[in-house]
């Protein structure tokens, strides 16, 4: 399997580019977010690489960030998301962006994407709510750390949605507290999560 390609991109389209490595040109399809970071031919980039194989093909998708890839794989989990459709989400939406929505429940972001129905993106909220938390677990398994466990309920929600924001959590954990004291213990989680970024950024 090709984890990364480091190369010379020799051009790009609408949904892909090539990167060509040591002679070889690879065809990369990627968000319109990863392609716009792309530098102009010819010059040398780095791209991650997630390789999906089938008896009929090895297609190749390209990432810029680790964040964007740990989405991609999330995406591609739910029934009804396919890698183009995962790429299309990903192109409406940046990595935070879809973090928040999906902590919110925000079904008409999510239905921003080609191809996500009001059915599919209410597929996305209620499965990747559940599923978002775990794109934090390799950072704690890598320190030797274990995950640790999420409070429950609104609290609970907002604090995963700040974490895979990247605040870690403490402060996140700090202003989630805060805001919750000002809005009470009733607030609503799309009340809440803005009321804590707004702590956090005091």
């Amino acid at each position: 399997m090709i984890g990364s390609l480091r190369g010379t991109v020799e051009g790009h389209e609408d949904g892909r580019c090539i990167v060509e490595v040591g002679g070889v040109g690879y065809l990369v399809h990627a968000s319109s977010r990863t392609l716009s970071t792309l530098p102009a031919p010819p010059a040398e980039t780095r791209l991650l690489i997630e390789t999906f194989v089938r008896e009929d093909a090895i297609t190749l998708y390209g990432f810029a960030t680790g964040a964007e890839r740990a989405w991609f794989r999330l995406l591609t989990t739910v029934q009804g998301v396919g890698p183009k459709v995962a790429l299309a989400i990903l192109s409406a939406l940046s990595s935070d962006e879809l973090s928040f929505a999906i902590a919110s429940g925000d079904r008409a972001s999510l239905g921003r994407a080609s191809g996500v129905g009001p059915k599919l993106a209410a597929r996305l909220a209620l499965e990747l709510k559940e599923k978002a938390g775990t794109l934090a677990l390799p950072v704690s398994l890598a320190e030797g750390i274990a995950a640790p466990v999420l409070p429950v309920g609104i609290a609970g929600d907002a604090l995963s949605a700040l974490m895979n924001l990247g605040y870690r959590r403490p402060e996140a954990q700090a202003a989630v507290n805060r805001a919750i004291d000002k809005l009470g213990e009733d607030a609503a989680l799309a009340v809440l999560i803005p009321a804590a970024l707004r702590e956090l950024a005091r």
